[in-house]
């Protein structure tokens, strides 16, 4: 039973993976200009870090206002 297993096993695995080769990646985009269409630049995310961080910031503040004050009162 262990041998049918193996055997059953290493076919399976053989098949499936000849069936899963990755596909050949697009082509590249032409050069800038050369469509007509002009890409933007970058995004800058510097503002939507600080927010991010300040948001997360505020949240923790809550959440050890919170815990001291569950503290205090026990």
């Amino acid at each position: 039973m262990k041998k049918i297993s193996l055997i059953l096993a290493t076919v399976l695995g053989l098949t499936i993976s000849s069936a899963t080769f990755a596909q050949a990646p697009p082509p590249p985009p032409p050069a800038h200009g050369e469509t007509g269409n002009q890409n933007g630049g970058n995004a800058p995310i510097g503002s939507g870090l600080f927010i991010l961080i300040g948001l997360g910031a505020a949240y923790g503040g809550k959440k050890l206002y919170d815990h001291r004050k569950e503290n205090l009162e026990e």
